[in-house]
């Protein structure tokens, strides 16, 4: 029987600064340059020792990209929070967009299982004349002869 190893999530800290440095082929220095701005934030063990999440990695290689583009730290701050912010909306979307699709589908469920078309709403053992006959305000009696606008 074999040990199996699960890969831990992406957000959960599990690198130690060198080996970082290592995968991103940054410096240390430049690691730390980057927490101290605010632009990296490391998990931290109890003792205090930073610990790099693979996802502090690909960000810390987005704010190297951003500085050899030529922006500040500032910049690359906005650029970075509205990174998240698209990708945040963009997951919202998704969800928002399948809960529709959910909802619209038990509708078309619930319509049919009520003798309903989905689509055009009348019943669908019912003749389309007999449906405008109880209509309040059929196509054939008008509007008591009254203009629909006036002048």
């Amino acid at each position: 029987m074999g040990l199996k190893m699960s890969e831990p999530e992406s957000s959960v800290g599990v690198y130690g600064i060198s080996v970082a440095a290592e995968l991103t082929g940054l410096t240390v220095r430049s690691l730390r340059l980057f927490e101290r701005h605010g632009l990296l934030r490391p998990a931290r063990t109890a003792g205090g020792t930073r610990r790099f999440s693979r996802d502090d990695l690909r960000r810390a290689l987005r704010i190297a990209e951003l500085l050899a583009d030529g922006v500040n730290f500032a910049g690359i701050s906005k650029i970075l929070d509205l990174e998240q912010e698209g990708s945040d909306l963009r997951g919202d979307n998704a969800a928002l967009q399948t809960q529709n699709a959910a909802m619209r589908a038990d509708d078309s469920r619930h319509q049919v299982d009520h003798g309903r078309h989905p689509l055009r709403g009348r019943m669908t053992t019912e003749e389309p004349d007999t449906a405008r006959r109880r209509s309040r305000h059929s196509p054939a009696e008008g509007h008591g002869g009254k203009p629909s606008r006036p002048g």
